[in-house]
């Protein structure tokens, strides 16, 4: 017998060893053809609710007017985070790219490896300074941050009492933790006293709220609640990412905007919302529990340093905003004029004073298709459905915030039907829609949506709108 026949012999046998057995391989394709299934019902669920997030693809630089890929003209943009129109401001562009150029693209390393560069501590200096803390610690976000705090400060002999509809990374922070959790109802004080009075046998109680609350732009009644601390021995803690750079004659927060700046122990907010909108997060608070995040904080741990270019960019920011209160003090008129055109056309406009403007329908589908319709109108918008919108019997908010330097003519949302002397701002109403039927009635007021929001663009001189 040659060489070759006997090799093609021990292969053979080998293949035939190593092939997986039939019922394993059906029984492993079984799973994955179930796990699809599942999956695929969860998302058609979501297409027939009306709630299916799609991403509209932006070809420029983020600010009052943008180019959205499948529009022809530019859009007006009504629904960014960018507060204050830093994001695309020409010196805080410029510290992105000398940064970028000093001190490169990245780190690629955690903090307390070889991940800290002077850049880091000065942005950590100048956000202390901002916020009149004692210390602050970057992240990769403040959801980073949220994630990170909790479990850290608080353990089993501690108490945290935290308002029903805070931020999702509020809530998934305090479940890392192993603290008592109390809920009370949404900016309610006298629940909060029920709650802490449950909380007088732990070691440390924290109060945890948000400075403003993102879908509605409520405020929170942070005079109230640290009164109800100092009276019951607690820490005040509040997420500032929607009010930090803009709120109070600083703009330094909500804590400033309400007087109780030196009351509010722990601070986190972002970098990527008013500061630059690049990314990143922070907490700012007493030294001994920044050294101590630092420690033992898990997403600082073991999460890769800030971007050289995202520190240069948010470091400007701040540093604008230190030097004048003129750029954080241009969004009040711009609000409230806003806010006050809208309510006499008709609409709801929920929340306070603040520049999340979130216009309620009432109907998760007919916020969506409103918002693709607003689109061919020039004016980018977002419907938002979720459980924060359950509350007050609202099944979705069709959110628009006006939070950029625009000069947008709020003529614009000016409802061309509605029933003379109405407030309300259902569209039932604006089209004068009788049917009792809920698919009819839905139906109809899609029918009527364009004729509720015909646009009067406002000539901004060149001809364009804005």
């Amino acid at each position: 017998m040659s060489l070759g026949k006997v090799a093609r012999g021990l292969v053979l046998p080998a293949r035939v060893a190593l092939r997986p057995a039939a019922p394993v391989l059906h029984r492993s394709y079984a799973a994955v053809s179930e796990a699809r299934a599942v999956l695929e019902s969860e998302l058609e669920g979501i297409r027939v609710a009306g709630t299916w997030k799609a991403e509209r693809i932006i070809t420029s630089k983020q600010g009052p007017q943008i180019n959205v890929e499948g529009s022809r003209s530019t859009i007006l943009n009504f629904c960014a985070n960018n507060y204050l129109g830093l994001s695309s401001h020409p010196e805080v562009v410029q510290a992105g790219i000398d940064a970028l150029n000093t001190h490169g693209a990245g780190l690629s390393s955690v903090r307390f490896i070889c991940g800290t560069q002077d850049l880091h501590k000065n942005l950590e200096q100048k956000l202390a300074e901002f916020h009149e803390r004692e210390d602050c610690i970057l992240y990769a976000s403040c959801f980073d941050a949220n994630a990170g705090l909790f479990e850290v400060l608080l353990g089993p002999d501690d108490a945290v009492l935290s308002d029903e509809l805070n931020h999702a990374s509020i809530i998934d922070g305090i479940r890392l933790c192993r603290a008592k959790r109390l809920r009370y109802k949404h900016m309610d004080l006298r629940d909060l006293e029920t709650k802490l009075k449950e909380a007088q046998s732990s070691r440390l109680r924290l109060v945890v709220t948000d400075g403003v609350f993102s879908m509605d732009g409520d405020v929170a009644p942070l005079s109230g609640i640290c009164d109800l601390a100092d009276q019951y021995g607690a820490l005040v803690f509040i997420d500032e990412c929607h009010a930090t750079g803009f709120l109070g004659a600083r703009g330094r927060g909500t804590d400033e905007l309400l007087g109780v700046m030196d009351r509010v122990h722990i601070v986190n907010s972002t970098l990527g919302k008013a500061l630059g909108g690049a990314a990143g997060g922070y907490t700012v608070g007493p030294k001994p529990l920044i050294d101590l995040l630092r420690q033992r904080s898990r997403p600082y741990l073991f999460s890769n340093s800030l971007p050289p270019p995202v520190v240069g960019c948010a470091l400007r920011a701040v540093e604008l905003l230190l030097a004048s209160n003129e750029i954080s003090q241009s969004m009040t008129a711009k609000t409230m004029r806003f806010r006050n055109k809208m309510t006499e056309a008709g609409f709801t406009i929920s929340g306070s004073a603040h520049p999340i403007c979130p216009v309620m329908l009432g109907d998760a589908r007919l916020a969506s298709l409103m918002s693709d319709d607003m689109l061919k109108l020039g004016i980018y918008v977002i419907g938002f459905s979720s459980q924060l919108c359950q509350r007050a019997k609202q099944e979705s908010v069709f959110r628009s915030p006006l939070r950029t330097q625009t000069k947008t003519s709020t003529s614009v949302w000016t409802p061309s039907s509605r029933r003379a002397g109405s407030t309300e701002s259902s569209p039932e109403q604006h089209g004068k829609i009788k049917s009792s039927n809920r698919n009819e009635l839905l139906n109809e007021a899609f029918a009527l949506r364009l004729s509720c929001l015909l646009p009067r663009p406002m000539n901004d001189g060149d001809g364009r709108n804005g």
